[in-house]
């Protein structure tokens, strides 16, 4: 059955619905049991709200699907994501291998939370390949990736790491939540886990956070178990957002691409800026690993304007219209923030400001209209063209 295909059908049984269409929302913590004997076996389906409803199934179900892995949990954010796999792979004296180019968040985790339990994190190139066999140590025991980066977006040869890792019985995790799994299969890749910030495309529509993490056979009963002792969980509330967002994801992510590509091509053309980051052009270092690697781009990207003071690029930023200054992205509405990578492993060498686009629904013709006028005031409060 073809992707598309499976977030229509998969999950969804209307014949033990009355009829409807959608999976009910089910919310609720008690769950009462027949008697008292089942109750002390523990043997029903639902035992306690956090063991999961319905509700939850159904989206578990399609992400699992899509994913090919082998079991999904829902969390209550992506950074909650991340957390979850990470534990699920480590514990007190392992060494942690990480992309220089992840998500700020997940180095705040490694840097300050990990640490304390007597995890040790080296920050790697993303664009190292096979490379990070020389970074292994003894402790190593888990390898996260994120590709592309977060801001920068960099992509990782994913089949060198997977690699190198395999051979050592490395754990490699990785935060597929600007491809999806519509546009990269890491596990079929050989990647372990795979996590999603849902709040993103998986919603849709910026109104819910939601995290998964979804494990191959090997790290499933780790994955399973972490997640249980920890409590985390997604409610019925947020899982009926997201399996509900899931039944457009395809649609919206064609969309969302061919919007991206000719923002992204129009933005390379004009004056004022020095360079687009955008993975499926051309004009990006890794564009061959996306062709090899992935069978879509969506429409989150960078540019990196010429220099100019900071005061030009408020001005640039500021009276926008149609674009919103907020962070997230994958939902209906177009965002640009600025932005300063913080790095350790690799630099940061641009010399003009940076900033990221997420290209939402809206027409085309009237994104460029504002970003044309937002150019005109960078140029007119200083910025080089």
């Amino acid at each position: 059955m073809l992707a598309d295909t499976e977030l229509v059908h998969v999950g969804r049984r209307p014949g033990e619905q009355f009829g409807y269409v959608n999976p009910p929302l089910y919310r609720g913590s008690t769950v009462l049991y027949p008697d008292a004997a089942t109750f002390e076996k523990r043997d029903a389906r639902y035992s306690y709200g956090l063991s999961g409803s319905p509700t939850t199934d159904a989206l578990e179900e399609v992400v699992t699907r899509l994913e090919g892995g082998e079991g999904t949990v829902l969390t209550s954010s992506g950074l909650s994501a991340i957390s979850i796999a990470l534990l699920s792979a480590l514990k007190s004296g392992d060494h942690l291998l990480v992309t220089d180019s992840c998500y700020l968040p997940t180095r705040k985790l490694c840097d300050k939370l990990l640490d304390r339990f007597g995890v040790t994190t080296t920050y790697y190139d993303p664009r190292i390949g096979a490379g990070i066999s020389g970074l292994i140590r003894p402790e190593t025991r888990a390898v996260l990736l994120e590709s592309p980066g977060s801001l920068t977006f960099e992509l990782q040869d994913l089949p060198q790491i997977v690699s190198v890792a395999r051979a050592r019985g490395i754990t490699t995790i990785i935060d597929n939540t600007w491809a999806t799994p519509l546009f990269l299969k890491p596990l079929a890749m050989g990647v372990d886990i795979s996590l999603h910030a849902g709040t993103k495309f998986f919603t849709g529509h910026s109104d819910a956070l939601l995290g998964t993490v979804t494990a191959n056979d090997r790290l499933w009963p780790a994955l399973k178990e972490t997640f249980s002792v920890f409590g985390e969980f997604a409610g019925g509330d947020v899982a009926y957002l997201g399996q509900r967002g899931m039944r457009s994801l395809h649609v919206r992510l064609e969309r969302s691409m061919e919007s991206g590509l000719e923002m992204a091509r129009y933005l390379e053309a004009r004056p004022e800026v020095a360079k687009v980051i955008h993975p499926a052009l051309p004009s990006h270092p890794d564009h061959e690993i996306w062709k090899r690697d992935f069978t879509g781009a969506t429409s989150l990207f960078a540019i990196v304007l010429k220099e100019g003071p900071k005061s030009a690029l408020h001005a640039f930023l500021d009276e926008l219209a149609l674009f919103g200054i907020g962070a997230s992205w994958g939902g209906y509405e177009s965002l640009a923030i600025p932005f300063q990578p913080v790095r350790t492993a690799t630099r940061w060498q641009e010399p003009g400001p940076a900033v990221r686009l997420y290209i939402g629904l809206e027409a085309t013709d009237d994104l460029k209209a504002d970003l044309d006028a937002g150019l005109a005031r960078w140029r007119e409060t200083g910025g080089a063209a």
